[in-house]
């Protein structure tokens, strides 16, 4: 039988930088994954004062972990396979686990463990760097041959993932995982090349926001799109009350997309149907009118059902098709800027606006 543990040790006996990685562990929930006989969990119980669910899918590791520590108070042993543990229990502040890592394809692992892990919570864990004969780690995600010492004598050779740091760092982050550290452990004897890391992780709080006070903020711009409508009759324009020709367009409501503000705007005025989706945003139009800054969003309508008409108790009607080389005089500043915005050959007049285009 092996002694008990006098120290966490997280590779070869006597190195390491003890359980102080995994921080206060009291009134917290901690999972020790692939256990094994279970020492580790018990020292953390014994020592600590910890709350440990101890998960160990070999059957001969958890009835030795029974047999010694079934009795123990604060230690729940359990034998099941990692990842379906993981997708089941409730989620843990501290996860740690000393060489079982490697021995689970990290791709159906890392996301489990990611889900298990509250925000702010601790994962560390070793993983074989360079095994005995110098055969460092693999910059691919396969799993290799690798020679297993049995505690009672022998060996086996099982698959194992050893992986590059950088790997393990890439494959962690791709599931919002953070590394702070990598620690490295070397085997103290004379001709072992036998190299381990561990893992000091953590999966990150979400960070909040909220405004700077109660107030809502100082009205000081004006935000609205416009709607470029061109198919085989033309160009789509309306006369407004007072005299110029527009595009169809308005202003943003609230809780409105922009998408949205261009379908809502096209039906009211044209009556028109389309979806957000025909909808393609060119960019925003900034430009300033006695102070007030405009915002003007030049939109394109690439697929629209029904033919336009006056709608009651709107300001802009008279709803016309138009060739490009035959624009009416007087076009609305904002819709003129949203055509050369979309068509920048067209021969129109109009003050200055900064366009900034959007990615597509």
């Amino acid at each position: 039988m092996l002694p008990e543990l006098e120290r966490f040790d997280w590779g070869p006996a006597g190195t390491g930088p003890g359980a102080g990685i995994l921080g206060d562990l009291a009134g917290r929930r901690v999972l020790d994954l692939g256990c094994g006989p279970g020492r580790h969990a018990a020292h953390l119980v014994r020592t600590y004062g910890a709350s440990v669910d101890a998960v160990e899918s070999s059957p001969t590791q958890h009835e030795r972990a029974r047999a010694r520590y079934d009795s123990l108070s604060g230690l729940r042993l359990i034998r099941s396979d990692a990842v379906e543990h993981l997708g089941t229990a409730e989620p843990y502040d501290v996860v740690y686990s000393v060489n079982a890592v490697p021995y689970i394809d990290p791709r159906r692992l890392l996301p489990a463990l990611a889900t298990a892990l509250r925000p702010g919570g601790t994962l560390c864990f070793t993983v074989l760097h360079t095994n005995s004969r110098g055969d460092g780690p693999s910059r691919v995600v396969e799993s290799r041959p690798e020679l297993l010492r049995l505690a009672g004598g022998g060996e086996t050779t099982v698959r194992m993932w050893v992986l590059t740091p950088e790997l393990w760092t890439d494959l962690l982050g791709e599931h919002g995982l953070r590394v702070e550290g990598v620690d490295v452990l070397d085997a103290p004897e004379d001709g072992n090349h036998a190299s381990y890391r561990i893992f000091r992780v953590t999966r990150p709080v979400r960070v909040s926001s909220r405004p700077r006070t109660d107030r809502g903020p100082v009205p000081h711009a004006a935000i609205g799109v416009g709607a470029i409508l061109h198919g085989p009759q033309g160009l789509l324009l309306g006369r407004h009350r007072r005299g110029t020709w527009e595009l169809p367009g308005g202003t943003v409501e609230p809780g409105e997309s922009l998408r949205e503000t261009v379908v809502r705007e096209l039906r009211e005025e044209t009556g028109i149907g389309a979806r957000p989706a025909d909808v393609r945003l060119l960019g925003t139009l900034l430009d300033d009118v006695d102070g007030v800054v405009r915002m003007t969003v030049a939109a394109q309508v690439t697929a629209w059902r029904g033919e336009p008409c006056d709608q009651p108790d709107e300001r802009v009607g008279d709803w016309r098709w138009f060739a490009l080389d035959r624009l009416p005089e007087n076009l609305f500043v904002c819709s003129a800027q949203g055509l050369t915005a979309w068509r920048p050959d067209l021969p129109i007049d109009h003050t200055p606006a900064h366009f900034t285009p959007y990615a597509h």
